[in-house]
């Protein structure tokens, strides 16, 4: 029965965003927002990369991201191997379906902190403001105060159900372990 529901909360990764980055700043007092979709980023995006010129950041698009290819491919199997699993009904492949999915995981938060490093370490040396020793690496997950910019970054409802997908799943295989 869980292979439906994680599915199911795997599909909404096409509906709604995965993650949000949100910035706070006297000059935007309503802030400004970031939404990473599983195959496009949108929000404030034109602004955000009107700031961060300033400051030498490279401007984000949706172009410069090999993501935005392969993740989409890599759920769509991955939810394909999981009708496979309910139909032949082995725990085997269950526990191994399980485990495919923590790795995609793994591999997709190691792939996010790579950008966001790179993003916020790598500058241009010719931008108009220069704080030495500074580097604007937004967070991986939480707050961080970068310079006058209050930054938040999260899961968006996208993001809560893939994490509420891999909480049943490792839930439902270790029940299954235990019980043995």
């Amino acid at each position: 029965m869980s292979i439906p529901i994680v599915i199911i909360c795997l599909a909404t990764l096409w509906f709604f965003p995965m993650w949000r980055i949100d910035m706070r700043a006297p000059q935007y007092p309503d802030g400004l927002s970031m939404q990473i979709w599983i195959n496009d980023v949108k929000g404030d995006v034109p602004i955000i990369n009107g700031l961060n010129h300033y400051i030498g950041m490279k401007t984000i698009h949706r172009e410069d991201f090999l993501e935005f290819v392969f993740m989409p491919v890599s759920i769509g199997l991955f939810m394909a191997a999981g009708v496979l699993v309910m139909v032949l009904k082995k725990k085997i492949l269950y526990y191994i379906w399980t485990g495919i999915f923590l790795l995609i995981a793994l591999l997709s938060f190691a792939d996010f902190y790579r950008w966001e490093y790179n993003y916020g370490h790598n500058l241009d040396p010719n931008a108009p403001i220069q704080v030495p020793g500074m580097s604007y690496q937004p967070p991986l997950i939480g707050y961080k105060k970068l310079l006058n910019f209050e930054v938040l970054s999260q899961p968006d409802v996208g993001g809560w159900f893939y994490i509420a997908s891999g909480m049943v799943l490792v839930g439902i295989t270790f029940y299954e372990w235990k019980k043995k």
